[in-house]
């Protein structure tokens, strides 16, 4: 039996609405960036899966920018938090305004 690609895609559904329910009902940054993390990894599992069905590399090579993204997004989304820590700012996204000072 061949696993094709609409369990990918379904795979790939659930991921992405796992993470935007976690952007919606959490408030802590580092939540949110999790959350962000798994919906930009379900956007891979698409273009993998849809590159595989095609048979084309371009998914694949996409996918590999994207994780680059994620990567950069990671490091200042951390460093954001970890300023916010040495401030003894609050760890709520609604307040974020406290590192303009």
């Amino acid at each position: 039996m061949e696993i094709n690609v609409q369990y990918f895609i379904g795979v790939s559904a659930i991921l992405f609405g796992i993470g935007l329910f976690g952007i919606f009902t959490r408030r802590s940054p580092l939540i949110l960036l999790l959350s962000v993390e798994i919906m930009l990894n379900s956007c891979n599992l698409a273009l993998i899966s849809f590159a595989r069905y095609n048979g084309q590399t371009a998914g694949q090579t996409f996918a590999l920018v994207v994780m680059a993204v994620a990567a950069s997004e990671v490091v200042i989304g951390l460093g954001l938090v970890v300023a916010m820590a040495r401030r003894k700012a609050d760890l709520d996204v609604d307040h974020l305004t406290t590192l303009r000072h």
